[in-house]
């Protein structure tokens, strides 16, 4: 065992749940989530005496999160991947409750380019100030206020368009 498990286990243990629900609202889909956050947490692990020093892991494990989304995201497999509403295994309850695939808003949300989605997610689910999200995301704080303009404004019009089809409300 090297030294540190305990630590990162500790860790893990600890804010699995909140990470998740942050993966979840990135990736929009339950399964791409855990996929992600494990992703993460296996390259937290590979890093861990560096990151167990931070005054903010989880500034940290949120940016390796956002960079692996985006990653994925460019790979080519990833354009022919499609998920499916209806999953065999049910399951129990896990620490996503709360947050619904199904509504206006997560459906536009996941529409958004990567790094718009993870500028509105940590802005408004994290609610991370311009200058933390600018510094997880490795940007500049303007961009990160175009970024999320961009994707407001995006998000107000898709929503729209949901609604008005569909007459649900977001």
């Amino acid at each position: 065992m090297r030294n540190g498990d305990d630590d990162y286990t500790a860790y893990v243990e600890a804010s699995w749940p909140r990470l998740f629900r942050t993966a979840h609202a990135l990736t929009g889909d339950r399964h791409e989530a855990e996929d992600l956050l494990q992703t993460a947490l296996i390259k937290a692990y590979g890093s861990w005496s560096g990151i167990s020093r931070a005054a903010n892991r989880d500034a940290y494990v949120r940016r390796m999160l956002v960079n692996q989304l985006i990653s994925w995201r460019r790979r080519p497999l990833h354009r022919s991947e499609t998920t499916t509403a209806d999953v065999p295994d049910a399951g129990t309850a896990g620490p996503e409750l709360g947050i619904t695939e199904s509504g206006a808003m997560w459906q536009a949300l996941a529409t958004l380019p990567p790094r718009q989605r993870a500028v509105v997610v940590l802005r408004y689910y994290e609610d991370l100030s311009e200058s933390e999200i600018a510094a997880v995301l490795g940007i500049a704080p303007g961009t990160v206020k175009s970024q999320c303009s961009g994707a407001l404004r995006t998000l107000r019009t898709r929503v729209s368009q949901v609604t008005t089809t569909t007459g649900s409300t977001p």
